[in-house]
């Protein structure tokens, strides 16, 4: 099968990319010989069961674990040998951001602003910039655990975004949000797709088709299907059907 990468134009920069990675935990293999590339622009959803390795898969991208084999590069920098450098190009959502509760939006922001070597005018600007992005006008200066799981789930997007990454790595976004939240998620992941290269991970379903490009869905720690999201669904029948034959059987 022809993956969507394959259909990329070769000019396009690689924006993401993992060779080959494994990850073991004692005797537990939880990723498989991992390989994919997600070119710059596209908004990619990582699809697969509780447990399938999303998670694993995307903290090796960040370089938040080590393979135990293989490469991962952000925006072609080795996120092992230069992490720092990778770290500039990335923006991660972990499922459950580091926020503190009795800082306010504003002041986390500014916190891991100057966290990150941003001052003055610069940082200012991008502080307002982001909080305009994700709609947190209203609360900037409530305390964080006083704040719904929403508008907690937009400071950690602010936050991952204050440097203006040229990457965006999310996972499980919508976890937990209830139905005008979810949509208010996807309309800005959607609009972050414009310009930014980004991928989401999830295990729902109703988040490939209105979000994403293309999907990769990870089984038993290993790629089991890559291409785009209708194709998924034509050779199945429907989403759910195809979630079904892709994870009815290990690997």
């Amino acid at each position: 099968m022809e993956s969507a990468e394959d259909r990329t134009d070769m000019s396009t920069p690689v924006m993401i990319e993992a060779e080959g990675l494994c990850k073991q935990f004692g005797s537990f293999l939880a990723v498989r010989d991992v390989s994919f590339s997600i070119p710059k622009g596209q908004v990619v959803a990582f699809l697969g069961p509780n447990g399938a390795g999303k998670t694993t898969t995307m903290r090796l991208l960040t370089g938040f674990v080590a393979p135990t084999h293989g490469t991962a590069r952000i925006a072609g920098i080795d996120v092992q040998s230069d992490r720092i450098a990778a770290a500039e190009q990335l923006g991660y959502l972990p499922e459950n951001g580091p926020l503190y509760p009795d800082m306010t939006p504003m002041g986390l922001l500014r916190f891991f602003g100057e966290a990150r070597g941003m001052t003055g005018s610069k940082l200012t600007q991008r502080i307002d910039a982001v909080i305009g992005q994700c709609a947190l006008e209203s609360v900037a200066h409530k305390p964080i655990g006083k704040l719904s799981k929403g508008y907690r789930q937009r400071t950690s997007m602010a936050q991952a975004l204050l440097h203006d990454p040229e990457v965006l790595i999310m996972d499980e976004p919508t976890s937990g949000l209830d139905p005008n939240q979810i949509r208010g998620v996807r309309q800005l992941i959607r609009d972050l797709g414009r310009s930014k290269t980004v991928m989401v991970s999830t295990h729902i379903l109703q988040e490939v088709e209105p979000v994403a490009d293309r999907v990769l869905f990870i089984h038993d720690g290993k790629i089991v299907f890559d291409g785009l999201a209708g194709q998924l669904a034509t050779q199945n029948g429907n989403l759910e059907q195809a979630f079904y034959n892709l994870t009815a059987q290990p690997v």
